[in-house]
């Protein structure tokens, strides 16, 4: 039997789990590790400058596309609790990573040693396991095991946290004998699928919302075969977005109190049955005002996580299931209901959805300079095409962004949906970029998002990762100030100031270009809406020539109020601009205004 260090075995396990990247920032602790994965070899690396950063690089590149298992790797103590945040997103969205630790020695863990932290307990909460491997023999099966429950269910990250002293101990360990563990997902059933179904016959306005679950499972595609086959309109949620092309004559919009669209809210009050595959009813979606989301409704929900099912409302009928094992069986059972002639015809309902989307929009061309929010929007879709895919994280820019821009393919709208951490964007599209650097990246930022890990922009540029960034710059922390509004105060969220060594940008105080270029990435200001175009098409050629970030930041109006319920009620949205009234209102909607 061969022996080796258990951190060897660790990363020759990795190797043979499918992983060939990892991002990190080594330490003392941890160094030991990272020689086996200089000796043992296969695995690429990405230094970040924070290890916060490592572990949504390590998002970015799960959610980019399917299979993937980001790595994240950090030394002792504070480079773990750094990772929680990255753990958090992760579990919220249910994507799987790895956050590798290291520790103390055993026999000091309980000796307040130098960086020695319970990060296990700590972690424990935002993670499927956290795991503190105190006998270096167990370190293959932690790892395999780590595997397993990532893939396993639903899906979500792992840490497993390794003491210095194991790390270093030789263990016995044959790479050519491991072997995966089998992953476990349950499977709906035959007569589950026949019952889901039968609500479908019995309705008149179905509507199916399609959630992350769909494209964690890799199931788009048979999302977009059931509904035309059964002719059902789709809600994605915002996990979801890109399950259904936006301009699919089934695609019927986003609903919600914030990242929703006018029409889609709209369809959704007028729906009488609901199929819900891999979503959680999160509240940005359904608000707070249940009575309101649920009506007269029926609902059926299917989820791979048997506790999901009931956890915000009852549904009339619970499926626990893979969305994708879920989807070939409604398939199947669509397909003989309809040779037998049992499928109702929906064409005149999904035909009024999509007359709603034709009307019911919201303007975003406007001239006024300082610019709109919704001008750059617009100016993205004229810029960026179908192959984009878009990487943010919370805030105005986000929600607006939800409202605005489209997307045609599942993981082209990369986003932390539930954590919703500032700072997130930059590395998140760096693991993205790196995951897939075939497809353009487009990434979108709040002045503030992007201050938070602004150093991230360095590491795209050390290691050649070429992106646009499109930072929308207000001086404010304009989402805050925007809820803010209800209580009456406007408090702590105006970033204003004037630059000393900047005088010519005003009151928008931090210099971007200037630190964006001393990071070692290209960026561009732009004032006038008239110049975003050029701007966007500059950046892009940038972008390839440097094989770097090209930062494009808009200066906006101080004060915008993007539309979002003030009840956080789905059914009660303020819009608080102007909406379109004719098609020059509205350029580049998904279907030209209809007046």
């Amino acid at each position: 039997m061969p022996r080796m260090t258990a951190a060897a075995a660790a990363v020759e396990i990795l190797k043979l789990e499918g992983v060939s990247q990892a991002f990190g920032v080594p330490g003392a602790a941890i160094n030991p590790f990272y020689r086996e994965l200089k000796n043992v070899g296969g695995i690429n690396h990405t230094l970040a400058r924070h290890v916060e950063g490592a572990s949504h690089m390590a998002e970015g590149y799960t959610r980019a596309k399917a299979g993937n298992i980001g790595v994240c790797i950090g030394t002792s103590g504070p480079a773990g609790t750094d990772m929680i945040t990255g753990l958090y997103s992760a579990i919220a969205d249910s994507i799987p990573i790895l956050c590798i630790t290291g520790q103390a020695p055993v026999a000091k863990l309980h000796k307040e040693d130098f960086q020695a932290v319970d990060i296990a307990s700590i972690a424990k909460p935002v993670t499927k396991a956290a795991t503190t491997v105190l006998e270096a023999a167990q370190v293959p099966g932690v790892f395999q095991q780590a595997f397993h429950l990532m893939r396993s269910g639903r899906p979500g990250p792992v840490l497993i946290d390794l003491p210095i002293d194991v790390q270093l101990t030789e263990i016995e360990f044959d790479p050519e004998t491991y072997q995966p563990l089998p992953v476990y997902k349950p499977q709906a059933s035959r007569a589950q699928a026949a019952k889901a179904l039968q609500f479908l016959l019995e309705s008149e306005r179905p509507l199916i919302v399609a959630g992350g679950g769909i494209i964690n499972a890799d199931a788009s595609d048979l999302l977009v075969e059931f509904a035309e086959l059964t002719g059902v309109p789709v809600i994605s949620t915002l996990m979801g977005w890109g399950v259904i092309p936006d301009d699919h004559e089934l695609s019927a919009g986003m609903v919600g109190v914030q990242t929703s669209h006018r029409y889609g809210n709209a369809t959704f009050l007028e729906s009488d049955f609901v199929l819900g595959i891999g979503n959680r009813w999160a509240n940005r979606h359904t608000g707070y005002n249940l009575d309101a989301y649920l009506g007269d409704r029926k609902f059926v929900h299917v989820d791979i996580e048997p506790t999901q099912i009931g956890k915000i409302f009852a549904p009339d009928f619970g499926i626990a299931s893979d969305a994708k094992a879920a989807l070939e069986l409604f398939i199947e059972v669509a397909k003989e209901l309809k040779a037998e002639g049992k499928l109702p015809d929906f064409s005149a309902w999904a035909a009024s959805g999509q007359e709603r989307k034709a009307t019911l929009q919201r303007r975003t061309h406007f001239d006024n300079i300082p610019m709109k929010p919704q001008r750059v929007y617009e100016e993205m879709n004229k810029a960026f095409g179908p192959e984009t895919r878009y990487v943010t994280t919370i805030g105005l820019s986000q929600i607006a962004g939800a409202q605005m821009l489209h997307v045609f393919k599942p993981r082209h709208w990369i986003n932390c949906g539930q954590a919703g951490p500032l700072g997130w964007t930059i590395p998140a599209a760096i693991g993205a970029a790196t995951a897939d650097p075939e497809t353009p990246i487009v990434a979108l930022s709040g002045d503030y998002d992007f201050q938070f890990m602004i150093e991230e922009l360095a590491v795209a540029a050390q290691h050649k990762v070429p992106y646009v960034h499109v930072l929308v710059n207000n001086a404010y922390l304009g989402l805050i100030r925007q809820a803010q509004g209800g209580l009456g105060i406007n408090f702590e969220v105006n970033l204003e100031f004037e630059n000393i060594n900047t005088p010519e940008i005003g009151v928008y105080g931090v210099d971007h270009v200037k630190v964006a270029e001393g990071l070692g990435v290209k960026a561009i200001r732009v004032t006038d809406p008239n110049e975003l175009g050029a701007a966007f098409e500059q950046a892009k050629k940038l972008a390839q020539e440097f094989q770097v970030p090209v930062v494009v930041e808009a200066i906006l109006e101080r004060v915008t109020n993007i539309a979002m319920s003030k009840t956080v009620d789905m059914s009660d949205v303020t819009e608080f601009e102007e909406l379109a009234t004719e098609p020059g209102h509205a350029p580049t909607a998904i279907k030209s205004l209809k007046v």
